[in-house]
């Protein structure tokens, strides 16, 4: 490639750009097209794997030390974010509630670069949600989607209550609405049936709607859990 006075002459350029240009195109349509991606084969970069049962694990020991107040802040100095700047290497994908009161990585006590965390009121799933958890496990190579719901989640309560809203916020609504409809005839805590069943509720619509995440959880490449976080105590359950 030619250079003049140390810049890439323009016929050079054009034909370069042509050539980026034909491949970032392939690998959108690798990664992005569902149908091809079904088939094909992922290989994540990631060359830190850690299995879905290791990534559990080590999301509950951190969230003990946060309820213990024994935290030890890993992964949050200044040489790791230096690190982490080159490439993140996410072990667990984190789909949970936008409460303000519910930050994955203080709760389970983790730091730069060791979750990937997508965050919607309700722990919605979404096509922008299914997408980036595609990111997330098919390019990050994360095998472990922990889907946290909470106690006392706002947009349940609006979706039990069953009343309009202005604005957008009705949509999201919209996606927990299943979850009420499946515990309606039970006795007992239903704010806290309608939340589990809503964690429930979105953790089977990841696995149903996604080619992508199917493939993987075939091939025991993935591991897709529920689990709900007390908002009075700190902790951390997960949902079978």
């Amino acid at each position: 490639m030619s250079r003049i006075n140390g810049f890439v002459g323009r016929r050079d350029f054009l034909k370069f750009a042509s050539v980026v240009g034909i491949a970032a195109t392939a690998f959108r349509d690798s990664f992005w097209n569902p149908e091809q991606t079904a088939v094909a084969d992922i290989h994540p970069v990631n060359p830190n794997l850690i299995s879905p049962n290791e990534a559990v694990r080590r999301l509950l020991d951190g969230n003990q030390r946060f309820i213990d107040q024994k935290r030890k802040y890993p992964d949050q100095s200044l040489e790791h974010l230096r690190l982490v700047a080159k490439a993140q290497y996410p072990f667990a994908s984190i789909l949970g509630c936008a409460d303000s009161r519910v930050p994955a990585e203080i709760v389970f006590d983790q730091g730069l670069g060791d979750l990937f965390v997508v965050r919607v009121a309700g722990n919605v799933v979404s096509d922008t949600v299914i997408g980036s958890l595609e990111y997330s496990t098919t390019v990050l190579g994360s095998q472990l989607i922990l889907v946290l719901g909470h106690r006392r989640c706002g947009a349940v309560a609006e979706a039990i209550k069953n009343e309009p809203l202005p604005g957008r916020i009705g949509l999201i609504i919209e996606g927990i609405k299943p979850s009420v409809e499946r515990i309606k005839l039970r006795t007992g805590d239903h704010m806290q049936d309608v939340v589990i069943a809503n964690i429930q509720y979105q953790t089977e619509k990841l696995q149903e709607s996604s080619t992508i995440l199917a493939k993987l959880l075939r091939e025991g490449k993935l591991k897709i859990v529920g689990a709900c976080y007390d908002i009075d105590t700190g902790k951390v359950n997960i949902i079978t």
